[in-house]
């Protein structure tokens, strides 16, 4: 029989740690509670953020069922950074390096207590890949809750939500709305608890991690305030002690048909391109080889069907009220488009957690037929050329068109293309560049949602394209790639560019071209010079000197033995 207890033993069970007991006696354990399995329910609720500022609260309800499976529920915390509030700010150098101390700070707990189990309460964007992939280092019994999406604003009777006011400032400045419609916007826009209501990171995170079977079902679609979000909770203590039960452990689970079915869903759905970077980042932890040639062999195959924002009409609130993420995901199994076999943490397949699931009403408008997608193929095109010889990533949806050509406005970092955009300087026709926001240029890599909104607001999506080393927000659409790769700070092709260089983005080929002559690049090679990293001591500054390239998901410890390439396709 297996030992349910076999990490808090060590401290529980041992005569030679008296001191461990009498600390655990403290609390309030009995002698009891010491024979039992402990479980580590780490939390990453935090005040500031409506994404986090209810997980405490879920937390404390999960702890509470497990008494009655004979478990021990012990809370602790990890940070949090918030993407919006941070956004277009200095304090969004963080963001993506916040999903490394998730990660270190949650093994260092876990590993530390000695706990036989993990379930993580997570909501904003980094939270959950931050704390995926230290479950992966555990490789114990381990389950990921979602704290669930936001409800949606309204205003004149549209529906709103974090992006709405982003797009409205840029609305403001070209002179479309007035001040006052403006603030009104603002004002309505988070209506309360729950991460970013559009297929944005949160919510394109949560249901890879659904998909990927790190979760249980429906988890991705439960609205932060429901009662089928509080229902979560308390299945949480059932679900973990079947886990200790059954051994059955996140390696068993994460398979590489797992990051297939995480990589078609997203697909389908139109997901944030943050899911390249935080699967390659899991994948590694996992030890499964991923790279981002996986991620085009998925888009060429899958086709995008989801009308969800941030390019389209609908919220997850919408995909909760027609059946939810496993709706979705049935539907797809139904047209051989996911692996039914693959485990999940519920001790059943894919396959069997979706048998009872509803299917999609013939009625719904949320997803599109798979005879009448809305683009044939994916929209995440990963590109090569001259400009990114180690790749990039294009977030593509078709209603941008899939060619850009353009002479190039560079700017040496976010804040001064904001400022050229907040002044009407940008004109149709031209590539924004935004360059040194990689991930040690930046340094953190930060995303350009304020740029790319603005954009939208003033009118100029469909006639400007942008293009930067640093990366995009979920809620990002136009005509955009990031990730480029080498980055600036590396003296890639991209630090190489001036004002008026011709600029080719062609997602149908997947390439991305400065139509420029080799020795002309080989000159400006020649006489670039790296800048100093901009900080010289703490988080950052560790953060650029350890930081691996975004091709290869940004991790701060990668594994030199491991071979990071295609996984085999089955």
């Amino acid at each position: 029989m297996t030992k349910l207890n076999k990490y808090s033993q060590r401290v529980t069970q041992d005569e030679t740690q008296p001191a461990a007991q009498a600390m655990l006696h403290a609390i309030g354990l009995t002698r009891e509670d010491l024979q039992k399995p402990q479980v580590g329910i780490v939390s990453t609720g935090f005040d500031g953020n409506p994404c986090n500022m209810h997980l405490n609260d879920l937390a404390r309800k999960v702890q509470q069922g497990m008494a009655g499976e004979d478990l021990v529920g012990l809370v602790f915390h990890t940070i949090g950074v918030s993407d919006g509030i941070s956004m277009g700010t200095p304090g969004m150098r963080y963001s993506l390096p916040s999903r490394d101390l998730i990660a270190d700070s949650v093994e260092t707990v876990v590993n530390a207590q000695s706990y036989d189990g993990v379930i993580a309460v997570v909501g904003c964007d980094k939270n959950m890949p931050g704390a995926l992939m230290a479950i992966c280092r555990l490789n114990r019994p381990a389950v990921m809750m979602f704290g669930g999406t936001i409800a949606p604003g309204c205003h004149n009777e549209q529906k709103l939500d974090v992006v709405s006011a982003f797009e409205a400032w840029g609305q403001k400045v070209a002179g479309k709305i007035s001040r006052e419609e403006f603030e009104q916007v603002v004002l309505k826009a988070c209506p309360g608890p729950g991460a970013c209501g559009g297929m944005y990171t949160a919510n394109t995170m949560a249901s890879a991690i659904e998909a990927m079977g790190m979760a249980l079902p429906y988890n991705a679609s439960n609205p932060a305030i429901s009662r089928t979000k509080e229902a979560e909770c308390a299945a949480m203590a059932p679900a973990m002690r079947h886990l200790l039960e059954a051994d059955l452990k996140p390696a068993d689970i994460l398979i590489p048909q797992a990051f297939e079915n995480a990589m078609s869903l997203i697909t389908v759905l139109g997901g944030s391109t943050n899911a390249v970077l935080h699967l390659l980042a899991i994948a590694d932890a996992i030890r499964i080889p991923l790279a981002l040639a996986d991620f085009q062999r998925i888009s060429d195959r899958t086709p995008f069907l989801a009308d969800l924002k941030p390019s389209g009409r609908f919220l997850m609130q919408d995909v909760h009220e027609n059946g939810g993420i496993p709706a979705v995901m049935k539907y797809l199994l139904e047209k051989d488009m996911l692996h039914g076999d693959c485990p999940t943490v519920t001790g059943k397949t894919i396959a069997e957690n979706l048998a009872p699931v509803k299917p999609l009403s013939p009625t719904q408008k949320v997803l599109f037929p798979l005879e009448n997608p809305i683009k044939k193929s994916g929209h995440i095109q990963i590109l090569f050329g001259n400009l990114a010889p180690e790749g990039a990533v294009a977030k593509i949806t078709g209603k941008e068109g899939e060619r850009f050509e353009g002479r190039a406005r560079v700017f040496d970092g976010e804040y001064a293309a904001n400022d050229a955009i907040g002044a009407g300087e940008i004109r149709p026709g031209e590539v924004v560049v935004i360059r040194y926001e990689g991930p040690k240029g930046g340094p953190g890599m930060p995303e350009m949602l304020k740029p790319t909104a603005a954009l939208m607001g003033a009118g100029l999506g469909n006639s400007v394209a942008l293009i930067t080393d640093g990366r995009f927000s979920g809620g990002t659409h136009g005509f955009v790639v990031g990730h480029i790769t080498p980055e600036a700070q590396d003296g890639g092709t991209i630090a190489l560019l001036e004002n008026g260089d011709r600029i080719v983005i062609d997602a149908a080929n997947n390439r991305i071209d400065v139509e420029i002559e080799e020795t002309v690049l080989a000159e400006r090679r020649r006489r670039w010079q790296c800048p100093p990293l901009k900080f010289n001591r703490g988080v950052l500054y560790r953060y650029a000197r350890t930081v691996s390239s975004a091709s290869h998901g940004c991790v701060t410890d990668a594994i030199p033995h491991l071979k990071m390439g295609t996984v085999k396709s089955t």
